[in-house]
């Protein structure tokens, strides 16, 4: 099976043969570290999130797709919205032939205590990275915009 591909503000990405992508996205910070993994799909970094489901608020989601992907269970209170990214550019190519426009809403929370990580089926790893080491990583295109906001010092799409 092929591999998912990311696309940011690239010419040559597809044209979207999908209704738009609506997700959620959260950065885990962890002493100063934050939470990316390796997704399955692709071998490539990405911060945990995934797709908003009918039924749910992007708060929902975020909590949802933070347990699914890691073990770790946020409640409300801990998580802060920061940012929608909606870029037209961002693009996601799936294996199956789908291709989606993402639209992403950002979230935050910083964990007082190391968490134990479970990975998913769509993860190979779960690791938490120093904004230094961000700029040593292949992670996702469609994430590019996320790191462009919040660690701009360390990194430039």
């Amino acid at each position: 099976m092929g591999k998912a591909r990311f696309y940011y503000k690239n010419a040559n990405a597809p044209e979207p043969n999908k209704p738009n992508h609506i997700g959620a996205t959260v950065l885990i910070f962890y002493k100063g570290k934050v939470l990316l993994e390796s997704r399955a799909d692709s071998n490539r970094w990405a911060f945990i999130g995934g797709g908003l489901l009918l039924n749910e608020t992007l708060m929902d989601c975020v909590i949802r797709e933070t347990m699914e992907e890691t073990g770790i269970q946020l409640q409300n209170s801990d998580i802060v919205f920061k940012k929608l990214f909606d870029d037209p550019s961002i693009i996601i190519e799936y294996p199956d032939g789908n291709i989606f426009r993402s639209i992403m809403a950002v979230y935050q929370t910083n964990l007082i205590n190391m968490p134990e990580l479970q990975c998913s089926n769509e993860s190979n790893e779960l690791k938490f990275f120093s904004p230094d080491e961000l700029k040593n990583i292949k992670i996702v295109e469609t994430h590019i915009p996320i790191l462009n906001e919040f660690f701009s010092d360390i990194f430039i799409g």
